[in-house]
């Protein structure tokens, strides 16, 4: 059900922005079907958003519903998650948030090297070997 109070909130929020065009993306096939009309429900507990959500995109001239797999819709997920921990005192407000986007996973972005060309563990294992602190190691 919260899918569906999801995506009546989403259409609701922008019937008075003066939208010409809408694509509406899920990862419900079930949902977008029956949004559209295409399937049909017995639950009476859905029933209402499905009519409130059908009378909303009447508002628009061009609506579109679009069906992905949820291992596509990660990106749509993060941003969920993320907007969910964001509290602003307007609930109209909507802060801005840049996605940048990279053309290889922040994994394959690893040090090949390090500054003094010792390897990560060197101190480590010099350690292990004379049981000597370094000189500028602190006792904290």
């Amino acid at each position: 059900m919260a899918k569906y109070k999801a995506c009546f909130l989403g259409i609701a929020m922008v019937v008075d922005m003066n939208i010409k065009e809408l694509l509406v993306i899920g990862d419900s096939d079930l949902l977008i079907h029956q949004v559209q009309g295409e399937w049909s429900t017995k639950n009476v507990k859905i029933l209402p958003y499905l009519h409130c959500m059908k009378e909303l995109y009447k508002k628009f001239p061009k609506i579109k519903f679009k069906h992905v797999h949820r291992i596509q819709n990660e990106f749509a997920d993060a941003l969920a998650t993320l907007s969910s921990m964001i509290q602003h005192l307007d609930k109209n407000y909507i802060d801005l948030i840049e996605v940048e986007i990279r053309d290889q996973h922040a994994y394959c972005f690893y040090v090949d090297e390090e500054p003094d060309g010792k390897p990560w563990y060197h101190d480590i294992k010099r350690f292990l070997a004379t049981r000597e602190y370094l000189d500028n190691a602190t006792n904290g």
